[in-house]
């Protein structure tokens, strides 16, 4: 009996690899397949769909921002890009499920599932309020389970596909003063594991990626112009000039990061590569080796802020 589980499952292992093999082979030919990206309207989602229609693929975006996702459709549309746009709060659950009817409404189908939408979030742990924890942990946790629980099972149906979900660096360590952000990536670096296990062991044609970039020339650090904030705290002259220092101050920095079409194009071998972890910066591996000595020695954590992170 024994012997016969051994051989059961020594098949269903060449089975999976004999299907894996197929996605790597399927998902190097993007002409006419369909690509869902939220946050699709700027920064890496945008050029993750830049990078998409270059390559053939219908677009369906979505963003929070309706005056964004207009400008960003419009410059694909203009370039021969068949796109729809969608309106979407990836951090709500009907929200998604609207923008998985519409890509089926105008589709039929889904290729590509880019969970890409996400804000900033840092500051002492005991210091932020809840709000602030639900906005940050909205965003780039629960629009990541929202994607993966409207859209896996199409994939899985259809008997093709690939999942990129997007993390961080800040998802492979620990920096202090980035509390939310970094616990938000930590889990979609899990989520991304635990989907990839999952996947294998149902047999699944349907491949799963994490991007963990380091700084990328986004706005990200502008993030908070979405956070749901009263009127008199986003009308408060301080919190105003606060946001405006910050921006300046991280523009500055950001300016000469890595461009997100360096990313897309990263993003879209690793697809066709069907692998796993997409570290886009030299340097993210080191500190990872680091994190993980310093775990398996009964080290303490090595990173003191985001400053470690690799910047190019």
């Amino acid at each position: 009996m024994a012997f016969a589980r051994s051989l059961k499952s020594s098949h269903k292992h060449r089975q999976a690899e004999r299907q894996q093999e197929q996605v790597k082979e399927t998902m190097k030919d993007f002409s006419g397949k369909v690509a869902v990206i939220t946050g699709g309207a700027s920064g890496i989602g945008l050029a993750i769909a830049r990078e998409a229609a270059a390559r053939g693929m219908k677009l369906v975006l979505a963003d929070i921002e309706a005056s964004a996702l207009e400008k960003a459709a419009d410059e694909l549309a203009s370039a021969g890009a068949d796109i729809i746009t969608v309106v979407t709060d990836v951090s709500d659950a009907a929200a998604m499920e609207n923008l998985e009817a519409k890509t089926f409404g105008a589709y039929g189908a889904i290729h590509l599932l880019f969970n890409n939408a996400g804000v900033g979030g840092g500051g002492c742990i005991w210091e932020l309020d809840t709000d602030y924890w639900q906005w940050v942990l909205g965003a780039n946790l629960w629009g990541v389970i929202h994607g993966m629980r409207v859209f896996t099972k199409h994939l899985l149906a259809q008997g093709e596909g690939h999942i990129v979900n997007t993390a961080s660096v800040a998802g492979l360590m620990s920096a202090p003063g980035t509390g939310p952000y970094t616990v938000s990536k930590h889990a979609v670096v899990a989520l991304s594991e635990v989907l990839a296990g999952e996947l294998r062991n149902a047999n699944a044609a349907v491949g799963v990626s994490v991007l963990c970039p380091s700084f990328v020339d986004t706005k990200i650090y502008l993030a908070e112009r979405n956070r749901p904030l009263p009127d008199s705290r986003k009308n408060d002259p301080a919190y105003i000039e606060e946001q405006k220092v910050l921006g300046e101050l991280a523009g500055e920095f950001f300016k000469t990061a890595m461009s997100p079409a360096d990313v897309a194009t990263q993003v879209f071998e690793a697809i066709e590569q069907n692998r796993f972890y997409i570290l886009t910066h030299p340097g993210v591996k080191e500190q990872v080796e680091k994190r993980m000595q310093a775990i398996l020695h009964d080290g303490k954590p090595t990173v003191t802020g985001p400053e470690e992170f690799p910047y190019e």
